[in-house]
């Protein structure tokens, strides 16, 4: 099979046979004067610098079908769902600015209005002023609207939807982060890097991948920490078991592949997962964060129904 420069200069060269060829033709229009007759031999490199291949860059749009199921979106609400800017966390595993806002919390009815919210500065995510609708807030996250003195930081439900649990000022002041590597850079200078893409230098030497930090908002330092233990609490962040609270039980490697971790619940129940779905919440079986509704102990469809009948039993004799 010939190459493309055999192809294109065999095309030049059968020029008076059956016509010109139209690659001829532009060659003659377009080939700069390499030598002073012009007539130089067609390159490879000539080829390659005069093939223009234009990128289309970045999508700007997102399909309603298309966008995360957690999100919770109605199919008939439109064609179109916000797609999320680039920001500290995966566009299919955040909550943008404007669902929020106007979804969530039903501060506004419209996307005007929630552009409207945003450009007076009353939104701030982990403590910093965010003006950009499509702004991505991810796990454990601070939400805070000053103006309302409300504060909230998004966490996982049982059914792996983002919930924002409302918090008071204190725990509004500081948030954990999974640290993701340890490594080195210039001149021995040491740093790690968080699942939210905070590069933080100079860390404790004691702290490892997998670890959790308990970040302080204003300083943006390292106040605390907790070590990648058996018998730590944990959150899953991942997979069928999104959501779910429970203590770790044990740990298996296994070369090659992904390690396995064991997870028991407050209700008793276990359960395995992956290492990576798994975020260290506390020391112990106390967690440092306040957990929402449930406490992260998924129910089986029959305890559904059993605590929906018997809510509804008691609403009725009130």
């Amino acid at each position: 099979m010939p190459s493309l420069l055999e192809a294109l200069t065999s095309q030049s060269a059968r020029g008076s046979r059956g016509g010109a060829a139209p690659s001829q033709e532009i060659f003659k229009r377009t080939k700069p004067k390499c030598g002073g007759n012009g007539n130089s031999p067609i390159t490879f490199k000539w080829v390659l610098l005069n093939i223009q291949i234009w990128a289309r860059g970045l999508k700007k749009h997102l399909k309603r079908l298309n966008a995360p199921k957690h999100w919770m979106l109605d199919k008939l609400g439109g064609a179109f769902a916000p797609k999320p800017s680039s920001g500290p966390h995966k566009s299919r595993e955040c909550l943008p600015l404007i669902l929020i806002l106007r979804n969530r919390l039903k501060y506004a009815l419209t996307y005007r209005e929630v552009i409207a919210i945003l450009m007076q500065r009353h939104v701030l995510v982990d403590g910093k002023v965010r003006t950009d609708k499509t702004y991505p807030a991810g796990f454990m996250d601070v939400v805070s609207i000053p103006k309302t003195n409300e504060n909230f930081r998004l966490l996982y439900d049982t059914k792996g939807r983002f919930r924002l649990h409302s918090i008071r000022d204190e725990e509004a002041k500081f948030k954990l982060c999974k640290v993701r590597s340890v490594q080195f850079g210039q001149k021995g200078i040491p740093y790690l890097n968080t699942y939210d893409g905070r590069t933080i230098r100079y860390p404790d030497p004691v702290i490892k991948a997998n670890d959790t930090i308990k970040l302080d908002l204003e300083s943006n330092k390292i106040t605390d920490f907790i070590k990648f233990d058996v018998g730590n609490v944990v959150m899953v962040t991942g997979g069928r078991n999104r959501g779910r609270v429970g203590v770790i039980k044990s740990r298996e490697k296994h070369k090659g592949t992904f390690e396995t971790i064991h997870v028991q619940d407050a209700s008793g129940h276990e359960f395995a997962t992956r290492l990576g779905n798994v975020f260290i919440i506390g020391k112990g079986t106390k967690p440092w964060v306040s957990l929402p509704k449930g406490k992260g102990i998924k129910l089986t469809i029959i305890e559904e129904a059993r605590k929906r009948h018997g809510a509804e039993a008691a609403a009725s004799t009130a």
